[in-house]
């Protein structure tokens, strides 16, 4: 059994290389590198940024309270992964949804029990939102400015 995610095999069914394949790059002489497409997977990520507390159940039935400091949620066949940074075990670790008990959001205090995975994508979707507008105002004004003072 590998027992680094450099020694499973790459392509679309091993989430660990996910990140990899989706970020190749075209480079030819002459040109500047560009992003390549890649066949879609199994596997979805979406950013999620937040701090929650949870209650969760691991494998053997035990319960356990963990602190996270939440990266991206990974959405895949028959299972969804909730990632982040550990702050009892100190590395980033994935959370099965389905496996969380309870989840407080540490900025709000909001205590969840039932619909979790749907209250982590409203969120997830909620900033996307709002990093897509927040780049279109800043891409607006450096316009505006350009063409205000067109040097």
């Amino acid at each position: 059994m590998p027992d680094r995610a450099a020694d499973l095999p790459a392509g679309p069914g091993n989430p660990h290389m996910m990140s990899m394949s989706h970020n190749a790059f075209s480079v030819s002489k002459g040109r500047p590198a560009r992003p390549v497409e890649s066949p879609p997977g199994p596997w979805r990520t979406l950013p999620l940024d937040g701090r929650f507390d949870l209650v969760y159940e691991d494998a053997t039935g035990a319960w356990s309270n963990r602190s996270l400091s939440a990266r991206e949620l990974k959405l895949g066949p028959g299972r969804t992964l909730l990632g982040g940074i550990d702050a009892r075990r100190g590395g980033y670790r994935g959370f099965r949804v389905d496996r969380i008990r309870r989840l407080t959001d540490g900025a709000t205090g909001e205590r969840i029990e039932t619909g979790i995975l749907d209250q982590l994508l409203r969120r997830a979707e909620g900033q996307r939102r709002a990093d897509a507008m927040r780049i279109r105002r800043q891409t607006g004004a450096r316009r505006r400015a350009t063409i205000a003072d067109p040097a």
